[in-house]
């Protein structure tokens, strides 16, 4: 499927590209390229292929979620810069 210069022109507005006349013709070129490839793609049977997100089985490595003591105000306020009321004291920001 041939790219036309009008549908490239398109794709660097939408970018904000600035293309020269030379860069339009050579993305033009490259942008059919790619759509024929995924033409051969679509060749493919892949009836028997199950949807995957990942090619590897990949799952997360969690902890357990268990409670635990936390700390106690004054460790958590123990290196603020700045604390009031056991508090941590921020600058204003408006």
């Amino acid at each position: 499927m041939a790219i036309s210069k009008k549908d490239v022109e398109h794709v660097a507005l939408l970018s904000r590209l600035d293309l020269t006349e030379e860069e339009k013709h050579l993305y033009g070129e490259q942008l059919s390229a790619i759509l024929a490839f995924m033409g051969k793609l679509q060749e493919l049977n892949t009836d028997e292929i199950s949807p995957t997100a990942h090619i590897l089985p990949l799952q997360n490595v969690l902890r357990k979620d268990m409670p635990r003591p936390s700390i106690d105000q004054g460790e958590a306020l123990q290196n603020a810069p700045l604390q009031e009321k056991g508090m941590f004291r921020v600058p204003r920001i408006v």
